[in-house]
């Protein structure tokens, strides 16, 4: 495997109030990586420092060969990694297919950009009923869809998920989810994944990570995440009657 993002000894911070707290990761190309956390974790203020929305004080980000700790946005995105925000963040007044343009705005090659809008219609048909349909009128799951789509449109070396699953149905998340697994798998999309819902994210995973009080508790491959005790009783809701609530790791855990 070839490794395609390193983050060493993050930390990053809103005003006095520390986010991160020594965080390391890895990402290898084409693998799928999830961050599990509880709210207030910091697995949003990890994406946002790594897309350059928020300048870490201190750390390394190291992508591809170079290290983007604190570059600008359009930077990063030039780089190659593209982030799905939470909320889905569409442009609402613009319709589909404007959307997805907008997601190419870095790119020249016209034909290119023209197959992957229909690589984009052939994974999310309903997109292409839609594609001239203002975004604001499209339903939560659609939208997710949407901004998803826009992602892709700028080819990118690493995706970057806030919660692809929130406020969304069993059924969408699962469909969603399906969709996410068809493109890394098809596709070859390198995925870093932030989600609440622990059974999807480590279904779709190899590999995984739990992040409290913005530090790594928590680490190895999804599967053998997924079998550990404390994952199944605070994270996937096995825990007998009563024993459910917050936990803190004194030590972090490694499996491999």
């Amino acid at each position: 495997m070839t490794r395609l993002m390193e983050v060493k000894n993050l930390e990053t911070f809103y005003g006095p109030i520390q986010a991160l707290r020594g965080v390391g990761l890895t990402v290898d190309r084409g693998r799928v990586v999830t961050v599990l956390g509880a709210n207030g974790a910091g697995k949003t203020t990890l994406l946002k420092t790594i897309s350059g929305i928020m300048a870490p004080e201190k750390g390394q980000i190291l992508f591809d060969g170079q290290d983007i700790a604190g570059w600008e946005p359009h930077r990063v995105v030039q780089a190659g990694i593209v982030h799905v925000p939470e909320g889905r963040e569409v442009f609402p007044l613009l319709t589909v297919d404007e959307n997805l343009t907008l997601g190419a705005y870095t790119r020249t090659d016209r034909a290119g950009i023209a197959r992957d809008r229909d690589l984009v219609f052939s994974y999310f048909p309903v997109l292409a009923e839609r594609r001239w349909q203002e975004a604001g009128t499209l339903s939560g799951g659609q939208q997710q869809m949407l901004a998803i789509g826009r992602g892709l449109m700028l080819r990118p070396k690493l995706m970057l998920l806030d919660e692809p699953s929130l406020g969304l149905s069993p059924i969408l998340t699962q469909e969603i989810f399906g969709i996410l697994a068809r493109l890394n798998r098809d596709e070859g999309v390198t995925m870093m994944v932030v989600e609440q819902n622990a059974a999807v994210a480590l279904d779709l995973a190899d590999d995984g990570y739990v992040l409290e009080l913005g530090r790594i508790v928590m680490e190895g491959t999804a599967g053998r995440l997924a079998a550990s005790e404390d994952i199944r009783s605070f994270y996937l809701g096995h825990a007998p009657d009563g024993a459910r609530g917050e936990r803190r790791w004194k030590r972090r855990k490694t499996w491999r």
